[in-house]
């Protein structure tokens, strides 16, 4: 454990954007994670945890103290007739992750195969895909508060999931540090394959019966065609959340777009898919020099290798002014800024 000065942040977010941290660390114990709150530079500065840095965007040196979580380890502590409950430390790879409850057979988390990030993230964003979000799994978590270091359990109805939200992105932000999230997981598979194009693909395997070793398959195809690997192309996933409209917003698309997709949300609410609007707004592909929208799936921006982060948030912005001029819609960021 070593606090190092004036750090670059490059290879720890998956845009790749070179920035620098005034301080930085990393823990693999919770004893390392309690000394570094200790430390003087750290209760004095503002800080940031950092897991696998896949959502967010730096537009400036961070000029605090960046804490990279590197908590391991993935463990079955209890199972009852229905259930196997999985407590994963906060830094494993949340693929990696999800692999690893594939491999033994435990359900419901296979439909959010190849997220990129950590563990510990995952409850912060509530993060979905295919119409499975982490609340639907979620049984607790464990977290060391910053400012007095006591450790305390977070259960289901205290973390006020909603979409892409949680308590620790909102009244809760900064104050604390999750180090292990323990999901409830189902012995008898609930498969939800009607969401998005994972039937299709699943025909196109010709199966007898589908398993969720199979819907893991048929997601990770979706999403490798579509989005790009970070590792060759920086960006940070979907950059936008999908926005819930009233109806009669949505009527008002209609007229112009008959077939424009929706997804009921209540009697007076829809949700209107951001890639969508963004791809009939004729962004899609679009390019800007060191960065641009990429070409197979208008909600990820990306960095062609020597973006400024300022660049892609200013890009952003124009992006979210034409929508809201186009359509009458105000797009989200779901990726944070810093």
């Amino acid at each position: 454990m070593q606090l190092l000065s004036n750090q670059s942040l490059r290879a720890f977010n998956t845009f790749g954007i070179d920035c620098v941290a005034r301080h930085f660390a990393e823990f693999n114990t919770e004893e390392d994670l309690t000394s570094l709150l200790d430390t003087p530079e750290v209760k004095k500065n503002k800080r940031l945890i950092l897991g696998g840095g896949s959502n967010l965007l730096f537009t400036q040196p961070f000029d605090g103290v960046v804490l990279k979580n590197n908590l391991q380890g993935i463990e079955l502590i209890e199972e009852d007739n229905d259930h196997y409950y999985v407590r994963a430390q906060a830094g494993e790879n949340w693929h990696s992750f999800v692999m690893h409850c594939i491999d033994r057979n435990y359900a419901g988390v296979e439909n959010l195969s190849l997220i990129p990030g950590c563990v510990g993230a995952s409850p912060m964003q509530n993060i979905g895909a295919y119409g499975v979000e982490i609340k639907d799994v979620f049984h607790r978590l464990e977290a060391i508060h910053i400012e007095d270091k006591h450790k305390h359990t977070f259960e289901l109805a205290e973390c006020s999931f909603g979409y892409r939200e949680s308590i620790f992105k909102n009244k809760e932000k900064n104050n604390w540090v999750i180090t292990n999230v323990t999901f409830k997981l189902d012995k008898r598979a609930r498969l939800k394959t009607g969401y998005g194009a994972i039937e299709e693909e699943l025909d196109k395997m010709h199966l007898d019966q589908i398993t969720i070793k199979d819907v893991s398959k048929a997601v990770i195809q979706i999403r490798s065609s579509k989005l790009p690997d970070p590792k060759i192309l920086g960006n940070a996933g979907s950059f936008f959340k999908n926005p819930v409209v009233p109806i009669d917003v949505y009527q008002s698309i209609q007229k112009e777009w008959p077939t424009a997709p929706a997804y009921p949300i209540s009697e007076h609410e829809v949700k209107v898919p951001a890639g969508w609007l963004i791809e009939q707004a004729g962004w899609k592909g679009k390019k800007r020099i060191t960065h641009g929208v990429h070409d197979k799936q208008a909600l990820v921006l990306v960095n062609f290798g020597d973006a400024r982060g300022q660049e892609i948030l200013q890009l952003s912005t124009d992006i979210i002014a034409d929508i809201q001029s186009k359509f009458n819609i105000t797009l989200e960021r779901e990726v944070n800024i810093y």
